[in-house]
């Protein structure tokens, strides 16, 4: 390992080297693989595009990030500029592990759901664009070693791919089932989340940081990191739970279509997005934060209300006040 970091801190310098008017357009690129700005897409896709392509998008990402985490908790490598005080740090949000990267796996994971979905050579051609540039971004910007993006890259093809040859049977699967099963379903599936996320860190809960690595992120001012989370865990999970339960609702009362005027698709978007605010700051300020049981089931309760509201309760009201129509009414 030691090897590639090597590797890698004498390739991010070079790459550095080219001029500092990358800086820009790299740090472009890699909020194109934020999780932030994720969850501002897929709102927009499942409310005023298309909404079968939102829920795909949704579910992957939030298993993406899962598996993420799970595996930088494994793997507990350091990001470029804990490892060397060398490298210029010109992304210094990042507190978790560095490998592997979950720009880069979220990137392959979503960019290439929606590019599978309109099977166009085009659409294709822009995904893999993108996946390339967003990946590349975070080298330069000395958030990931080069080893950290290439295995983002595979696991999310991995990914992409389990999702590609498997949504339809179980999706076929599960719409044979009760509302009720559908959402005991859902339930088991996040407990599962929960699990395989509490498991993995509980593997790493003795394990001690190199002071080098802590003095190094602080000497390049950013924040300390703080690798060993559980809460991230029950956010994949709390929102996995909202979408599918809130996915299950729509269509047991007539499903929800994201058709319509350009202008009702616009201020059904506003309304989603102020819900989500809502909902996101508001529960924010009201729940406690911190580690422990009531902590983690309340940060469940949160996300798992966001994830409801957009895959159910926003197109509901939409439907209500005349701004989308039900599928059955086609």
């Amino acid at each position: 390992m030691q090897t590639l970091i090597d590797i890698g801190i004498a390739f991010i310098i070079t790459l550095q080297g080219m001029g500092d008017w990358l800086i820009a357009p790299m740090r472009f690129f890699s909020y194109l693989g934020n999780e932030e700005f994720f969850l501002l897409v897929l709102p927009l896709i499942y409310w005023s595009v298309d909404s079968a392509l939102g829920l795909r998008v949704g579910i992957i990402l939030v298993t993406s990030n899962l598996f993420n985490n799970i595996f930088k908790l494994i793997f507990a490598g350091p990001r470029p500029y804990w490892a060397s005080s060398h490298v210029r740090a010109l992304w210094t949000t990042e507190t978790s592990f560095g490998i592997p990267s979950g720009h880069a796996q979220n990137a392959v994971s979503v960019w290439g759901t929606i590019a599978a979905y309109y099977k166009r050579s085009w659409v294709w051609a822009t995904a893999i664009t993108l996946m390339f540039l967003i990946g590349f971004s975070r080298v330069f910007l000395a958030a990931h070693f080069p080893h950290d993006v290439i295995f983002g890259w595979l696991l999310g093809a991995l990914l992409l791919w389990i999702f590609t040859r498997y949504w339809k049977p179980v999706a076929a699967w599960v719409g044979t089932k009760t509302l009720n099963h559908q959402i005991f379903i859902a339930f088991g599936v996040s407990l599962l989340f929960i699990v395989l996320g509490l498991g993995t860190t509980t593997l790493r809960s003795g394990y001690q940081l190199p002071q080098d690595w802590v003095n190094n992120a602080l000497l390049a001012g950013a924040e300390a990191p703080d690798p060993i989370d559980p809460n991230s865990s029950f956010t994949s999970a709390g929102i996995f739970f909202g979408l599918a339960a809130g996915a299950a609702w729509i269509m047991s009362i007539g499903g929800y279509q994201a058709s319509g005027p350009i202008q009702k698709r616009a201020i059904r978007y506003v309304i989603g997005l102020i819900g989500v605010l809502i909902l996101y700051l508001g529960l924010g300020a009201i729940f406690p934060r911190g580690d422990g049981f009531i902590f983690y089931i309340l940060r469940f309760i949160r996300y798992g209300l966001i994830g409801w509201w957009v895959a159910g309760g926003a197109p509901w009201i939409f439907i209500r006040f005349k701004l989308a129509e039900r599928i059955n009414s086609i």
